[in-house]
């Protein structure tokens, strides 16, 4: 019983240095192509548009819902102590340092990075990665890198949409169902929320856009088994990418500190 145990334990933690070693080889490699920088510019363009513009909808409405539900959470707290000067800062320092990135990046990992992933594993089954390794094109530098970029460029730009979009979903129910009017919420948020506190959800960001885009791409470069193992890799690479948002956005809360 004890062995067996034991022997589960040791077979886990080495099948997770393996991944996260793997996802580091990836990461260097992908590097390594942007030195000298050339970029598949098509490539580019087409991922910033499938991963950005398709995914601002989604982000939005996720956004907004956020906002409008963290001030009904604490609309109680606020009755009871009369802290209505406080809700626009409430809202604003929890929604651009911790609500606004996270959510967003759970919801582009579902969307954005399994769908890379699936991509990348399909490509793999049918070998259209070995044709291109065929035609002298490398599959790194073809689809990886303008991949990766689109990814954390993406992230970036989707976190400062979402942050505005809840702020202003935030103020709209502090006056719906607090009274509170528009210009004591933004003097709330002005008076405590800094700039640094956005500066520090914007890292955040492309943090979690450099995690989900290694998982993503190396779960789906590296998937075997064919068909069946395009889903694994898929449910791989979410439980990676969400994993590895929670771990960095506590080392990172850490290391920025106030």
């Amino acid at each position: 019983m004890i062995r067996s145990v034991c022997f589960n334990i040791g077979h886990g933690f080495l099948d997770v240095a393996q991944q996260v070693g793997g996802i580091a080889i990836m990461m260097v490699r992908i590097v390594s192509r942007l030195i000298p920088p050339r970029i598949d510019m098509p490539e580019l363009l087409r991922s910033l548009y499938k991963m950005g513009v398709q995914s601002l909808p989604i982000v939005i409405v996720t956004a907004l819902l956020t906002g409008a539900i963290g001030v009904i959470q604490a609309a109680y707290i606020v009755k009871r102590y009369n802290a209505y000067s406080m809700v626009g800062a409430g809202a604003g320092f929890v929604v651009v340092r911790e609500l606004g990135p996270v959510l967003i990046a759970l919801m582009f990992s579902g969307r954005v990075g399994s769908n890379n992933t699936a991509e990348l594993g399909t490509m793999v089954v049918t070998e259209q990665i070995d044709a291109l390794r065929a035609l002298a094109i490398d599959p790194v530098r073809y689809l990886l890198v303008p991949r990766t970029l689109a990814m954390i460029f993406c992230m970036l730009v989707l976190v400062m949409y979402g942050d505005f979009s809840a702020l202003v979903s935030g103020a709209f129910m502090s006056w719906a169902m607090l009274g509170v009017d528009f210009r004591l919420y933004y003097q709330g948020m002005v008076e405590w929320v800094e700039l640094w506190d956005f500066a520090t959800g914007v890292i955040k960001a492309g943090f979690f856009g450099v995690v989900i885009a290694m998982a993503s791409c190396y779960y789906g470069i590296s998937v075997t088994g064919g068909a069946p193992g395009v889903g694994r890799a898929v449910n791989a690479s979410v439980v990676a990418s969400a994993a590895g948002i929670f771990v960095l956005d506590f080392l990172v809360t850490n290391a920025l500190g106030d």
